[in-house]
């Protein structure tokens, strides 16, 4: 770990110059950012599916949180109840759908 400590303040020592105006550590952390970001990306994947329901609630499965919602009779108001449920807001609802999506490794 300090071997790791020690190369990175290297680094950052080359990327600076004498003057701080010209320091690239702003390049640097953005470039580091980047990689790690990307690393990550590389890692995991993102699932989708749709589920619905008669009603004005539909349930995510668990493992699964609702990103949007979509309501039946026109109606175009609705919320997510509990992180977990998309709840439609109008009277009389005969069908509610939640689009559920879960974040998962590769």
């Amino acid at each position: 770990m300090k071997m790791r400590v020690a190369v990175l303040l290297a680094v950052i020592a080359m990327f600076c110059a004498a003057d701080a105006q010209k320091c690239a550590l702003d390049g640097l952390m953005s470039s580091l950012t980047k990689s790690v970001a990307s690393a990550v990306l590389q890692k995991v994947t993102l699932s989708c599916i749709s589920v619905s329901a008669r009603g004005s609630l539909a349930d995510c499965p668990a493992g699964y949180k609702p990103t949007g919602c979509s309501c039946g009779n026109a109606c175009g108001s609705w919320d997510i109840r509990n992180d977990q449920t998309c709840h439609c807001q109008c009277a009389n609802q005969d069908w509610t759908a939640a689009r559920c999506c879960k974040i998962a490794l590769k």
